[in-house]
């Protein structure tokens, strides 16, 4: 495409956020006057970028002689993995700050939390009722002896009260850790049982699909089987007067808060970097590493994604589909700092009802909606047309991640859901609870692409490890635009996790981002950047295939075949095959088509049309479920696993484990 597919209007670059902070940038001399030259100097001037995004988000802190709030900004801006971990990267030194007292801030009569599931709506709190909770909730940990430090484990469904949990947590300084309620015991047991929580809040249960599902057995054997879980609060969301017989320690939710409404905590104003989530792995590979972020670096980076990238305002309602499992669940709940109401849901996007997350987004005037590739993927071959069929005016900006987004899924946006909407396909990962790639409201949305690195990102595409133009440094120079490559950041950034739980020297931080290239961070996704400033993520780097010694990214294939309207959804991965790698491709197709020869050269001439001979499978099989992390991503490595016939350690980190049986000695793999 030969221009972009949407631009954004001269009124709304000016009435951006962002175009406020420019014009007070250079104001103060920065040289900055667009988009291009602000990225720039958050980069060259990270200490001055970063105060400034402090100072227009209005985090509050504790005030200190001088007339701001730390000593220093950054220390150790050039060492990001060095042998001491204590010596590497600290933000803003001296501060002291209280996360939730950040998102409890606005305590006004304004919507905070909104709350559907698949029946409708459910709840809805202003800003006072939820900060009236979430200190009730305070108060009862601080009653109960929870100290700044210890851990407070969610065990949850995309709950009002899994943001109360979270918020009552962090204003006593307490850790918070969460798995949604798809998890097995085994893969709680997996995460909590390394990081010996104090509390543990779950549910009784949750609504999928149609289906009621029953949690309190797994809850039991959880708590059976960590000693350090001193109460157990639970949430009667399926019934009223869930039976707690089975699980030591227990008591209702109400049961537990009552006492404690209407009084109040102090906010605990704790150091920067004070523990504030801990965050898991997949686990497909191995127990999952559990990463702990600070309360200032994801508050800041979360501000200066929602109000910059974003464009969020205190008159923004948004909603993004995730569950508690994942780091979206935690960047969705910040938008509270920037006092804007938060729309959660809990249940499936598309059964029993395919238009209910549309429907819901019309009736609550919902102006920023987010969710996944797959399921605009999805909705494209449901046919869904949201916008002929729901008053959806309000939407200004549709935010997509977990998957790369197809270029045919950004023409779906523009043509079935609004033809003025700022479509940001957006990228990062737990490891740093926010993203590398984003979106970028004052500039133009090209088909396939994520808009820009984020503002303080020294994103670079470096060539694979061990080349000709490794330096001194092992660190090759960067790749130009159009070249395929490691995703590496060559810069700290505030949001980093402040280190790994278990991991006193930093062995299991420095091995898992620092280890290929020597103070880099290479995050894992094979990618390159584009003419247009942006990037295009072709998949993990890690599940690139390799065919005749030609590296191909797994969603380069993924966007060509799922076009095709009888494949649902697919998965490919490199067989080892006579001294080389041959690609098989697995295909989940809709009910009532049948993988024929007619289809199956379809999808070669497909592939081969719009991509390379290189990138055509020698196999194709077609297969009645793909297996997922609970996340929700499909797992290529554990595939690659089961098909060359070696174990998969960590099946409980997986959605539906049952789904791998389905690629054990596969006879079409064995010719």
């Amino acid at each position: 495409m030969t221009s972009p597919i949407w631009t954004p209007t001269p009124e709304r670059i000016a009435a951006a956020n962002v175009t406020r902070f420019i014009a007070r940038m250079a104001q103060r001399g920065a040289p900055v006057s667009d988009w291009p030259s602000l990225y720039d100097w958050s980069i060259a001037s990270a200490a001055e970028f970063w105060p400034a995004v402090w100072e227009f988000a209005g985090v509050v802190a504790d005030d200190r002689a001088g007339g701001r709030p730390w000593d220093e900004v950054v220390t150790g801006l050039g060492r990001m993995a060095p042998p001491d971990p204590q010596l590497g990267p600290r933000w803003f030194t001296g501060a002291r700050l209280n996360f939730a007292e950040n998102l409890l801030r606005h305590g006004d009569a304004r919507e905070a939390l909104v709350f559907w599931n698949e029946n409708g709506l459910q709840r809805r709190l202003t800003h006072a009722e939820l900060a009236r909770e979430a200190h009730a909730f305070a108060s009862m940990l601080a009653g109960a002896g929870v100290s700044p430090g210890d851990r407070v484990a969610g065990f949850l469904p995309n709950l009002p009260e899994t943001v109360i949990a979270m918020l009552g947590a962090a204003l006593v300084g307490a850790t918070w850790s969460s798995c949604s309620p798809d998890f097995g015991a085994g893969g709680v047991l997996d995460r909590f049982g390394q990081i010996a929580p104090r509390v543990l809040v779950v549910a009784d249960g949750y609504r999928y699909a149609g289906k009621r599902i029953d949690i309190l057995g797994r809850a039991a054997e959880v708590v059976r089987r960590i000693p350090s879980i001193e109460r157990v609060v639970v949430v009667p969301y399926l019934d009223p007067e869930p039976d707690l017989g089975g699980m030591r320690d227990a008591v209702r939710w109400p049961d537990a808060l009552e006492p404690h409404r209407g009084r109040t905590v102090v906010p605990l104003r704790l150091p920067f970097d004070h523990p504030l989530y801990i965050m898991y792995s997949s686990g497909t590979t191995g127990l999952p590493k559990c990463m702990i972020h600070g309360a200032g670096g994801t508050l800041l980076q979360h501000l200066k994604e929602l109000v910059l990238h974003t464009d969020l305002r205190r008159d923004d309602r948004i909603f993004y589909f995730t569950t508690c499992g994942w780091m979206m669940w935690n960047w969705l709940v910040s938008s509270l700092g920037v006092g804007a109401a938060v729309i959660l849901y809990d249940g499936a996007p598309l059964a029993p009802d395919r238009e209910i997350l549309w429907r819901m987004a019309h009736e609550e005037r919902i102006t920023v909606f987010g969710t996944s590739a797959k399921y605009l993927a999805l909705a494209e071959k449901e046919g869904l047309e949201p916008g002929r069929r729901f008053d959806l005016t309000s939407l200004r900006a549709v935010l997509s991640t977990g998957s790369p987004l197809a270029a045919h899924s950004y023409e779906y946006v523009y043509r079935a859901i609004g033809r003025d909407i700022h479509l940001a396909s957006i990228s990062g990962g737990t490891d740093i609870i926010s993203c590398f790639a984003l979106g970028n409201p004052v500039g133009p949305v090209w088909p396939g692409e994520l808009q820009s690195p984020g503002l303080g990102m020294r994103v670079e595409i470096l060539p694979p490890p061990g080349g000709p133009d490794d330096g001194d440094s092992g660190r090759p120079e960067p790749l130009p635009p159009g070249v395929p490559g490691e995703l590496c950041c060559t810069l700290p950034f505030p949001s980093m996790p402040t280190s790994f739980w278990d991991d006193a020297d930093g062995s299991k931080y420095r091995a898992a981002y620092f280890d290929v290239y020597p103070g880099t961070w290479r995050h894992g996704d094979w990618a390159e950047r584009t003419e247009h400033g942006g990037l295009v993520i072709h998949g993990r780097s890690d599940a690139t295939l390799n065919p005749g010694g030609v590296r191909i990214g797994t969603a380069e294939i993924y966007r060509r075949v799922e076009q095709l309207p009888e494949i649902v959804e697919s998965l490919v991965v490199g067989q080892e095959w006579e001294d080389d790698v041959r690609i098989v491709l697995f295909v989940r197709l809709k009910e009532g088509s049948v993988l024929d020869d007619a289809l199956r050269e379809r999808i070669r001439r497909t592939i081969r049309e719009t991509t390379s001979p290189h990138h055509v499978p020698r196999r194709i099989v077609q297969v009645a479920d793909i297996p997922r992390t609970i996340s929700g991503k499909i797992t290529e490595l554990a595939v690659r696993e089961v098909i060359h016939g070696r174990p998969v350690q960590n099946r409980d980190a997986l959605a539906n484990p049952a789904a791998l049986d389905l690629y054990r000695d596969l006879e079409e793999l064995r010719t």
